[in-house]
């Protein structure tokens, strides 16, 4: 029942719109009818499958590699407040600044023949900060009576850190973790459309190449591939937080 309803006003919305384009008599270049972007997409399904891969490969690569980075650091950074202190600022500056801002430097830094890295690396840009909150808040977010029941025992820094942080901080490591997921496809799509020269051929080149042509029935079946991308790996990392808080509670 929680599928069928939001299956219903998307196929509502999808009539309506073709149904005015037809009345309308719309130009297909301007906006194309859901039959001329469903045909594009069946046309051009392998190539944009490929591309899907090219883009979600990078965006995957880039969560892992913030993954360790945020964790280390909010691991280094949650034993020592003065570490927190110096830390904490340059975090949140790098998380307001418009990643559009960062692509360019990313590109010339990676070299200009070697896309694949600045768009990797921007790609981890953009899932740094919600892993990093969340580890570092999880650490911090102790239950206090277990924190004086691991004093009364005469725990150990590492002891403590072991049996009592970690395990505190596993509900907001994966809620860090499902949020970044996300924000690391959106950081790669920019990084694609910041490169620009097709040596990464991603969904955001298969946009730019289809827009440069007016082929806007194409760019409309890329945006829908991205969208299933990005719903279909939100679900994924949902269900995986799940399983592992149904286990982590039971432990």
């Amino acid at each position: 029942m929680k599928l069928l309803a939001p299956l219903a006003l998307i196929a509502l919305l999808l009539g309506a719109w073709e149904l005015a384009c037809r009345m309308l008599a719309v130009p297909t270049y301007l906006l194309p009818a859901p039959s001329a972007i469903g045909a594009a997409l069946v046309e051009g399904w392998p190539l944009l499958l490929d591309s899907a891969w090219g883009t979600l490969s990078t965006a995957l690569i880039g969560l892992a590699s913030a993954s360790l980075l945020a964790c280390g650091l909010a691991l280094l950074v949650s034993l020592n407040p003065m570490i927190e202190d110096a830390v904490q600022p340059v975090a949140v500056t790098l998380q307001v600044t418009p990643l559009v801002a960062i692509g360019p430097l990313m590109t010339i830094w990676a070299g200009i023949d070697h896309p694949q890295r600045a768009v990797t690396a921007l790609a981890a840009v953009a899932a740094f900060f919600p892993i990093f909150s969340g580890a570092l808040t999880g650490l911090k977010a102790v239950d206090p009576d277990l924190g004086r029941l691991f004093d009364l025992y005469g725990a150990g820094r590492v002891q403590r850190l072991w049996r009592l942080r970690l395990p505190s901080a596993v509900p907001a490591l994966l809620e860090g973790h499902k949020v970044a997921a996300g924000l690391a496809v959106v950081g790669a799509v920019v990084a694609e459309f910041v490169a620009g020269s097709g040596g990464v051929q991603g969904l955001a080149w298969r946009i730019l190449e289809a827009s440069n042509r007016l082929q806007t029935a194409r760019v409309f079946a890329a945006l829908a591939v991205l969208a299933i991308l990005g719903v279909v790996l939100h679900a994924l990392m949902t269900l995986a937080e799940r399983r592992l808080l149904a286990w982590w509670r039971g432990r």
